[in-house]
């Protein structure tokens, strides 16, 4: 069963990350990390409808939907954020710290909620988590895709008034 959802996801992971990068640039970031971060909460409701193997796979599809779409635009938004500073590795680093740590705790935690409260219980909680971080996604995170391909390349000036 384990081996199925992986297999499930990454089969969607990829394609949807090529997606992504084909489009990113013409779309925006904003909008489709919003539907990855959209489909997390969406994700933890949707498992405790049932315990059925086919469900559990289905469901498992859309992690590879939000998968691919972080791993796409996750270099990318770092990438715009960071143009300009010298500090891209840097920036990653941390970032890739803040998932491992993310990773590391949320087995225990999670872990916890179902020993007391259940496995529902426990998927409701992430889903309410996840809302919050789309909550913040929406409200604290501005579009970082260049408005032309000039801002693009490195060492590209920014427009009059728009330095800080």
């Amino acid at each position: 069963m384990m081996s199925s959802c992986i297999i499930a996801a990454q089969l969607v992971m990829l394609p949807i990350a090529v997606l992504v990068g084909r489009t990113a640039d013409r779309l925006g970031r904003k909008p489709i990390l919003l539907v990855g971060f959209a489909i997390l909460p969406l994700r933890a409701v949707l498992y405790t409808l049932s315990d059925n193997s086919a469900w559990l796979i289905g469901v498992q599809l859309l992690d590879g939907v939000g998968a691919g779409i972080f791993t796409a635009l996750t270099p990318l938004v770092i990438a715009d954020l960071m143009r300009g500073t010298g500090r891209y590795n840097l920036a990653f680093g941390a970032v890739a710290t803040m998932q491992g740590v993310g990773a590391a705790t949320s087995g225990f935690v999670t872990g916890v909620i179902v020993d007391r409260f259940g496995y529902s219980a426990a998927f409701l909680t992430a889903g309410a988590m996840a809302l919050i971080a789309l909550a913040a996604l929406f409200l604290g995170l501005p579009e970082t895709a260049p408005s032309s391909p000039a801002e693009a390349e490195p060492g590209a000036l920014p427009e009059p008034g728009l330095a800080e």
